[in-house]
């Protein structure tokens, strides 16, 4: 019997850029995954619009049928400025969300990214996924974001990978739906670009001797 998955990202293309490869290594291996993002990801913007909007949701659509997440969930916290909503209430609503899918697994940004978004989001997280009796949830792992990651002052909560997972035959889904984040995406030699995306997984893949892999940092393991 497959696993249930979720994916706790603070914006759309961060579950591609983060872990693109491993959704689509899950849903090829049997087990259902979901997505829910807190924030809106574009009313940060000076000349953000609804269109802008309408077309971002619409390339999550197109990614997450490439990669084969089942439904995603939308918060709409609002974008850059999540250090600004109480704590609880976006617990509140991803408890809700905990509630519906009883997930297993669950995937969530690094707690030091220089995104304050990403960084209220792993608080979230680990705050609804308290080790309560009979809570489902058995793994929690926080992936790396290109351009949010990274650029942290040097030695503020750096990221470490300890856990990687072998993408080599899902490296082109994750491009591909990256790709239909182009909007999102920059040109190379930008850290978040689709270049620098596919050198990042020959680089972790490397790290454990096989062609591409996405590295995590391991929070909790229920065995």
């Amino acid at each position: 019997m497959g696993k249930t998955v979720l994916v706790v990202a603070a914006h759309t293309d961060d579950e591609a850029l983060g872990c693109g490869g491993t959704i689509a290594r899950h849903v090829a291996e049997g087990n259902s995954v979901y997505a829910v993002f807190l924030a809106d990801g574009v009313t940060s913007r000076p000349d953000s619009t609804q269109e802008e909007s309408k077309k971002r949701n619409n390339a999550a659509a197109k990614a997450h049928e490439i990669l084969g997440i089942r439904k995603s969930y939308l918060l709409g916290f609002p974008d850059n400025k999540m250090d600004g909503v109480a704590l609880l209430e976006i617990v509140q609503k991803l408890e809700a969300v905990l509630d519906e899918i009883k997930p297993q697994i669950i995937y969530t940004h690094h707690h030091g990214d220089l995104n304050v978004d990403h960084e209220i989001t792993h608080k979230a997280v680990i705050t609804a996924c308290r080790p309560v009796p009979k809570s489902p949830i058995q793994e929690i792992y926080s992936f790396e974001v290109l351009s949010a990651t990274e650029w942290n002052t040097p030695g503020v909560d750096p990221f470490i990978p300890n856990v990687f997972v072998d993408i080599s035959s899902y490296i082109e889904k994750k491009i591909e739906a990256l790709t239909a984040y182009h909007m999102e995406m920059r040109s190379a030699p930008h850290s978040r670009s689709i270049a620098n995306s596919e050198r990042q997984a020959i680089l972790r893949g490397s790290t454990v001797g096989v062609s591409a892999a996405e590295g995590f940092s391991l929070v909790r393991l229920i065995r």
